[in-house]
């Protein structure tokens, strides 16, 4: 906020009007107000309190009589007038607090309501006029400036050791009045993202870490291993640590895997060497039962070598599947394991998938660059609703003004016409009444002579008398309709001014709409240099 011009009139200790160009003072960088007790310095900051505000600091903002000075011309209205730019924006600020004066007819005092208005400088078209409202212009205030009047007497002004109440408050409420001045809303809001995005991701972690450690517990019943797996501890922010946790548990399973090829190749080769031995054992029973059947039954033992030889091949069959059945016997176990190796594997990718689920299709591979991209375009976008929903709510607030401005506007020009209808009646029967004035005074002059008509007289001279009434009325209907043009030309310019709003609206709207390559509603380029708003 950078102030330019103060001008006061019948503020304070000021009885005139002065004037105070903050932009001289403050040309060598900064200034000093100073002076003895009651000079005006305090006044001087009173009054740009009052301007922004519309009251002073200190136990006198509910008493705004108070601040006119008591010697100054009772003819002369209190004024505050300040030239202040605020975020890039030049206005003027004009405040007349409620207070009394002089009748312009007659004696006594009559009573000035309150006046606010506010303006605008633009370098190409100069000054115009924003707005007549108190409560606008202390909302576009307090929205510029970041502060209400506590917070701004308290952090800009430092009046009368507020400052020091400032220092002694706690660290919430200065975090709470840093946090306004300095709007860290934004921030505040992407650290709470970020800590949500945070435990959502070291819960998934945790699973993860419980279904490995699930799986590696498998993996030892499996493979009947003494030692116990390495655990997965909660997760770690330590990159590093999750990393080697993640090597140790991969480390595991490749030994455990390559221990249980190692236990298949064993035990397919201890098949192997027993089968091989089984057979020549059998094969040297067979020798030696048939010696002995030979021996025993020398008679029936060509009848029984056919029979042998009929059933050789039906024997060599029963012999292979008696070699695979003992063969899968064996490895059944080893074939188990790899099952329900498989099936922990598709489990851990259903977990990673179902991780994934969280968040939207299109950003479930993306990368970090790519999401805090798409956070900036929502913030954005978020805050072009919020500019609409707010220039939506002012145009409905103008749109009732409006109305209710129109229906005073028909009221004041049938109270005109009223008036100049009077007016003119008034006007005709005074001269007549004249005219009846000026035959009554030739009479008077033959009065010796009109004796028998003195009564008519009389009552033409009580006519007389009752114009003068009527002329006198008449200078009161006239005030009273010059009150009533002047009631039309300030509502009419109002009424302008309000309309200049809504136009001033209606292009920020449109503004808001328009988007690189994108038509204009209006002109149909698709260039948008400078888009007002």
């Amino acid at each position: 906020m950078r102030l330019h011009r103060l001008t006061v009139t019948a503020f304070g200790p000021f009885a005139g009007t002065e004037r105070v160009d903050f932009d001289t003072l403050a040309a060598a960088g900064v200034f000093l107000l100073h002076g003895p007790t009651g000079a005006g310095k305090t006044a001087i900051l009173d009054a740009v309190c009052y301007a922004l505000y519309g009251s002073v600091p200190g136990t006198r903002r509910n008493d705004l009589t108070a601040l006119r000075s008591h010697h100054a011309d009772p003819r002369t209205a209190t004024e505050v007038v300040l030239d202040v730019t605020v975020e890039g924006r030049r206005l003027e600020i004009t405040r007349r607090p409620d207070q009394s004066r002089p009748k312009k007819r007659g004696t006594g005092l009559t009573r000035d309501k309150a006046v606010s208005l506010l303006r605008e400088h633009h370098p190409d078209t100069g000054w115009r006029g924003l707005s007549r409202s108190h409560q606008e212009i202390a909302d576009e205030v307090g929205r510029l400036l970041g502060m209400n009047r506590d917070q701004f007497c308290q952090v800009v002004l430092l009046p009368q050791g507020d400052f020091a109440r400032f220092l002694r408050a706690d660290a919430e409420e200065r975090a709470k009045l840093l946090g306004r001045l300095f709007d860290t809303s934004r921030f505040a809001a992407a650290e709470h993202h970020l800590a949500t995005g945070r435990a959502a991701a070291l819960d998934r972690l945790r699973a993860a870490d419980r279904a490995v450690d699930h799986l590696l517990q498998r993996v030892q019943q499996a493979a009947g291993d003494p030692a116990p797996p390495p655990g997965a501890a909660e997760p770690d922010t330590d990159d590093h640590r999750d990393e080697a946790r993640t090597d140790s548990a991969l480390a595991y399973a490749a030994v455990a895997r390559c221990a249980a090829r190692e236990d298949h190749e064993r035990a397919v080769l201890t098949t192997e060497t027993a089968e091989r031995e089984q057979a020549n054992a059998q094969r040297d029973l067979a020798e030696a039962t048939e010696t002995a059947r030979l021996q025993q039954r020398h008679a029936g033992a060509h009848h029984r070598a056919e029979t042998l030889r009929q059933r050789e091949e039906h024997i060599g069959a029963l012999r292979t599947r008696l070699e695979r059945s003992r063969a899968a016997e064996a490895v059944a176990p080893a074939l188990d394991l790899r099952e329900d190796a498989g099936a922990a594997l598709r489990t851990a990718r259903a977990t990673e998938a179902a991780a994934r689920n969280g968040l939207p299709r299109e950003l479930a591979d993306a990368a970090a660059e790519q999401l805090a991209g798409r956070a900036r375009t929502t913030r954005e976008q978020l805050g072009a609703l919020s500019s609409a929903h707010r220039a939506e709510e002012r145009a409905d607030r103008l749109r009732a003004e409006r109305a209710a401005l129109d229906t005073d506007e028909a009221a004041d020009r049938e109270l005109l016409r009223t008036a100049e209808r009077e007016l003119a009646q008034t006007t005709e029967r005074r001269t007549v009444l004249r005219a009846h004035l000026d035959t009554v005074r030739d009479r008077a002059a033959g009065a010796d002579t009109l004796t028998a008509r003195l009564e008519p007289a009389r009552n033409r001279l009580a006519a007389a008398r009752r114009a003068t009434e009527i002329t006198a009325r008449l200078d009161d209907l006239s005030a009273t309709a010059r009150r009533a043009r002047e009631d039309a030309v300030t509502a009419h310019e109002h009424w302008l001014a309000v309309r200049e709003e809504r136009l001033d609206g209606l292009a920020a709207e449109l503004a808001a709409t328009l988007t690189p390559g994108t038509p204009c509603a209006v002109c149909g380029a698709t260039d948008h240099p400078r888009p007002a708003g």
